[in-house]
């Protein structure tokens, strides 16, 4: 992986012109537990290994479209379901069928070199409950099998060797504040090195913030949610010549760090000018709650957000959240390299 800067986006595909057909080739598809229970084992392996076809398929897909993208934008997080209830112990058992396996291990295999060969940053996303910091002895046991599934698919994709290879990393949240910093140290010792490789942690806004997670910087690298910080702070705008800029870079060792960005929902907020950061003090006093102002936004909306955005990415790369997915990041792409031409 090149060391320049990137913007990527998460999961899943957006056609700007609405094309459902070119929706469905381009994203996964997924079920549940649930439903696979209630169908016979032969009903069930086939539902699976359909769906299973099907995102190997997508995965091929959507590294296609991106290794076309300019360099700037050859960033992508994987959907975590892509192979829907590996490691769930009621489902695990379909995985073990020698040619499913096989399968799987050939694309990802594949799918991993031409990410490689055309410069494409991966990562991963657990979901929520994949946390560290928890009192309860069987959420940390649940929250680590799924943090050993992304491993797994990732060691598959051929990311699996030394500490986050071509800038792969799979994230997640601390967990519980009630647990603390000490539990999450005690999470983190629980990961065996492999995991530890490759593992992550952003920081959140109600539970850990950035200073929460910089305790434990020598354990595992540290991905800034630049929105989440300043939800947690109530209004604090990190900038690049911060301080703790260079703690978040020495705990990535070396690799480019990756970092996360998303803004207020432009629906929450149509008044705002969008040539001025939101300020959090006056949303406040306006009525506008945390919990309001944390959801993100479907584009980048905001060009002043956007400035800081690009500024940052002298040190590091972004996977933009945004729920307008690939149109949100080529938007703050498209702003970046007017700014740069400016």
């Amino acid at each position: 992986m090149t060391g320049d800067p990137r913007i990527g986006f998460c999961c899943t595909f957006q056609s700007p012109i609405g094309n459902a057909e070119e929706e469905r080739r381009m994203n996964m598809r997924t079920t549940t537990i649930a439903h696979l229970k209630r169908l016979s084992p032969g009903d069930a392996f086939d539902k699976l290994s359909g769906i299973v076809a099907h995102n190997l398929d997508t995965l091929d897909n959507q590294l296609a479209f991106i290794a076309e993208l300019p360099s700037l934008e050859r960033m992508f997080r994987i959907l975590s379901g892509i192979l829907p209830g590996f490691s769930h112990a009621e489902v695990r058992h379909y995985y073990e069928d020698a040619d499913l396996n096989a399968l799987i291990e050939r694309r990802l295999a594949s799918a991993g070199a031409f990410a490689r060969a055309r410069d494409i940053r991966l990562s991963m996303h657990p979901g929520q409950h994949a946390i560290l910091a928890t009192l309860r002895p069987e959420a940390l046991a649940n929250a680590i099998s799924d943090v050993m599934e992304h491993v797994a698919i990732m060691a598959m994709l051929g990311f699996g060797g030394g500490w986050h290879p071509h800038g792969a990393h799979v994230n997640i949240h601390g967990g519980s504040r009630q647990a603390g910093v000490e539990g999450l140290r005690h999470g983190i010792a629980q990961l065996p090195e492999e995991a530890r490789n490759l593992v992550t942690l952003e920081n959140d806004e109600t539970s850990f913030g950035l200073d929460d997670l910089l305790a434990v910087k020598e354990d595992l690298a540290i991905v800034v949610d630049f929105h989440h910080h300043w939800i947690f702070t109530q209004g604090e705008y990190l900038e690049p010549d911060d301080r703790r800029v260079a703690d978040i870079e020495a705990s990535w060792r070396g690799v480019r760090p990756a970092a996360h960005i998303s803004v207020s929902r432009e629906a929450l907020v149509p008044h705002l000018s969008p040539f001025d950061r939101p300020d959090y003090a006056a949303l406040n006093e306006e009525g506008f709650k945390a919990a309001k102002l944390r959801g993100h936004s479907d584009m980048m909306w905001n060009l002043a957000v956007n400035d800081l955005v690009a500024r940052h990415l002298s040190w590091c790369d972004v996977e933009v959240e945004a729920k307008a997915k690939n149109l949100a990041s080529a938007q703050l792409a498209d702003h970046v390299r007017q700014t740069r031409s400016q």
